[in-house]
């Protein structure tokens, strides 16, 4: 048994009771663990992302092989070791971003055997599938934040991990602004200056013409090395290996950090802008009695006058400080402003002879969001039972202004012989897209109490919790003679989000878990109409769907590799119109029952392993008229499977070489399971050595993503197809000053 706290405290019966009445006015949260005398079995929580010094590697710090962390931040629970914790999630480092040269986020969750990636409705922005259910870059997390992130694109180089939890997370996120993450969700860990000092200079070079400069520079100061700063920045563009596509990306960071003995606090501010000319967005196939082939891997059929400019500014700050020894309080706040231009193209399929046609469709999106929260934890002792207990405040205000206009003659194409056209005129222009007003308005609240029970000196943890929810949404008409719409729509609701986690470390080396939790997303209002028919319970207005998840499973860390094996279960609600009854009620659901296993690790020197296989039953068990009880969900692959190793070529100068295969199975593209996306493989080769110019040691770095330049369609997640990436080489050096 692994030994208890080094420092704890009993309090008394009238403590305790004056404690959990403070608490209860405060605000929600990143649980945290002040205690930075406790040894490996409870060095479990740090305080958001900073590192608390202590006697052992701390859950952020890097697992053997430096692929993954040890382990993440988990919402209102703070940032723990996954070996302690009743859920699934794998954090993946900046040395394996770097080492891959991720040049997305979905080059990175890519690894993951539970994540595939798509692109959005008609856009180019990444959408992921976890665990059978999508959750959009929208909803994306910053420092355990919502909102704040670039919508639809985000350059790796900014990111320190990359949190990919799997499972329903209502109670320890909250619900998410576009209310996707069903299935998990994803947390962005900033940069932030270590102990070590960095100076990284890097060039690197992607086919066809992607030309690019970054530099990561890091430093701590002070007489106790108490400040920190953080400043990273990147610049690339070019023409990338899909045939008239290219791409430009500038963004820069900007950390600060102190770290006091009771207060820490943390900066964080960003930059980005994106722009994509000629880009390729998804397919359109609803009609068709089959899914034609998917054009070579570099063939692009979208118009070369099709481009999207995305421009985002966002920043949080956040304060943390020590009360007592067993009490913290923290506050943060955070803001974004992004500002995107799209005039996009997506063929829409006539024949399966891979005929189409196609019209302008142009976006300007203007968002603004700020949100924050704020709380307490605490860790006490009641007899030989342990707390961790945590109350909390968060808060989200969004607001998006829009407009739309576009071409209405269509344009004839065929996916393998695309045809080119002039720019068409506006048919239509509605908002208007030079002066967009405000079409929606989101306020999200929400108050959050848990308490993690110990028992047996930690071995067995029960954590017990509930967020109350607040989801207020309006609705605006769009713009007229540039006078903002009248009010159209308005939602707003309550909902309690319960959690129930178990964990027991019944050995150094093995844990057991169990957890039930929840997701949220809006409810539907009821249609006017449906089939000519007056549907009775018209504008009714439904609490929002809670999607319930049961999940066991067991871990297994050896110390150099650690794998995870869970089964799970998450029901979706949905609605429809009741033929029958002609009313609209929530009798839909969808099921998805899966098995993950997951292992990660260095097993001997030299050798690192990152995979996993994911198998999922998507199930429609209740359908309208039940025409599809028993069928597979849209877009659900029933079989994923990752397999990555990375081998130190003995007796070489430091030569590295990698491999990856990645397998997703056959999907369907509607409901009724006519139109099935056949299954596919992919294969990734690298190398690396660093060597020494000058005195300067640099890194030089070589990757292949489809290796056999297969032409596949990766996703029809959302009812549409995603064509994968074709054979793309990319070549760095890596400078450390």
């Amino acid at each position: 048994m692994l030994p208890a706290p080094l420092r704890r405290h009993t309090l008394s019966a009238s403590v305790r009771a004056a404690l959990m009445a403070a608490i209860a006015f405060a605000s929600t949260a990143h649980a945290a663990d002040t205690d930075e005398q406790k040894a490996l079995r409870d060095n479990s929580t740090t305080l958001s992302g900073v590192q608390v010094q202590a006697n052992v590697a701390a859950p952020t710090a890097e697992y053997a092989g430096g692929q993954v962390a040890r382990g993440g931040r988990f919402g209102v629970l703070g940032n723990q070791d996954a070996m302690n914790v009743p859920f699934a999630l794998t954090s993946y480092t900046d040395t394996l971003i770097r080492n891959q040269q991720a040049r997305t986020l979905g080059d990175v969750v890519g690894n993951d055997p539970a994540v595939r990636t798509g692109f959005g409705f008609g856009n180019f922005s990444q959408v992921f599938t976890i665990r059978g259910f999508q959750i959009y870059s929208d909803d994306i997390a910053f420092d355990g934040l919502y909102g704040l992130l670039p919508r639809q694109l985000l350059a790796p180089e900014l990111v320190s991990r990359v949190e990919v939890f799997k499972g329903a997370s209502a109670f320890l996120n909250g619900i998410s602004p576009g209310g996707s993450g069903i299935g998990g969700n994803v947390n962005i860990a900033p940069k932030r200056a270590d102990a070590a000092p960095v100076t990284r200079v890097g060039l690197d070079w992607g086919s066809d013409s992607q030309i690019g400069e970054s530099v990561d520079i890091g430093r701590r100061f002070g007489a106790s090395q108490q400040f920190g700063v953080r400043v990273n920045a990147v610049h690339r563009e070019g023409g990338t290996a899909i045939d008239g596509e290219k791409r430009r990306v500038t963004a820069l960071a900007v950390a600060f950090d102190y770290r006091g003995e009771n207060l820490r606090v943390t900066t964080d501010l960003g930059y980005q802008k994106q722009v994509i000319t000629g880009g390729r967005a998804v397919v359109y196939a609803s009609g068709l009695t089959s899914i034609p082939r998917a054009p070579s891997a570099g063939t692009n059929y979208a118009q070369p006058w099709s481009n999207s400019s995305l421009e985002d500014t966002f920043g949080v700050v956040r304060a943390e400080y020590d009360v007592t020894p067993w009490l913290t309080g923290y506050v943060a706040a955070g803001a974004h402003h992004g500002n995107e231009f799209g005039d996009y193209v997506s063929p829409t399929l006539v024949n399966v002879n891979g005929a189409a046609t196609e019209t302008r469709f142009t976006v300007p999106y203007i968002a603004d969001t700020a949100t924050g929260e704020a709380g307490f934890n605490a860790r006490f002792d009641t007899g030989e039972v342990t707390h961790r207990v945590n109350v909390g405040f968060s808060a989200l205000g969004f607001r998006k202004k829009a407009a739309y206009a576009g071409s209405l003659a269509p344009i004839d194409t065929n996916i393998y012989r695309p045809n080119d056209v002039d720019v068409p005129d506006f048919a239509y222009n509605v908002g208007p897209i030079s002066d967009p007003g405000i079409t929606g308005r989101t306020q999200l609240r929400s108050i959050a109490v848990s308490d993690t029970l110990g028992f047996m000196d930690d071995s067995l943890e029960v954590t017990l919790g509930a967020r109350r929810q607040k989801l207020h949404t309006l609705g605006y008409a769009y713009a007229v003679n540039g006078v903002n719409g009248r009010k159209n729509s308005e939602y707003e609701q309550y909902a309690t989000s319960p959690v129930v986690g178990v964990n027991y470390r019944f050995a150094d080396q093995w844990s057991v878990y169990a957890n039930h939790i929840e997701a949220l997303s809006q409810g539907d209002q009821a249609p006017d109409s449906f089939a000519g028919k007056p549907v009775t319970n018209a504008g009714q207005v439904f609490a929002p769907y809670k999607s319930k998840q049961n999940e066991v499973g067991v871990k297994w860390d050896a110390g150099t590799i650690g794998s995870t094996l869970a089964l799970f279960q998450i029901k979706q609600p949905s609605a429809y119109v009741d033929a029958a009854a002609n009313a609209f009620v929530v009798d839909g659901e969808q099921r998805n029952r899966g098995v993950e296993w997951s292992f990660f690790g260095q097993p001997v020197q030299g050798v690192r392993l990152l995979g996993g296989v994911n198998y999922i039953q998507p199930e429609q068990v209740k359908t309208q008229g039940g025409v599809n009880d028993g069928k597979d969900a849209i877009g659900v692959p029933r079989f994923q499977a990752n397999a990555g190793v990375e081998w130190d070529i003995p007796h070489t100068p430091d030569i590295t070489v990698s491999a990856r295969a990645v397998r997703t199975g056959k999907q369907y593209l509607d409901a009724a399971n006519q139109l099935k996306v056949p299954a596919w493989t992919t294969y990734d080769v690298g190398a690396r050595t660093t060597a020494h110019l000058e005195g300067v040691p640099v890194t030089f770095r070589l990757t292949v993503q489809n290796l056999t330049n297969k032409g596949y369609w990766a996703s029809a997640n959302g009812g549409y197809l995603t064509q994968g990436l074709p054979r793309t080489y990319y070549v760095s050096a890596s400078f450390d000053l």
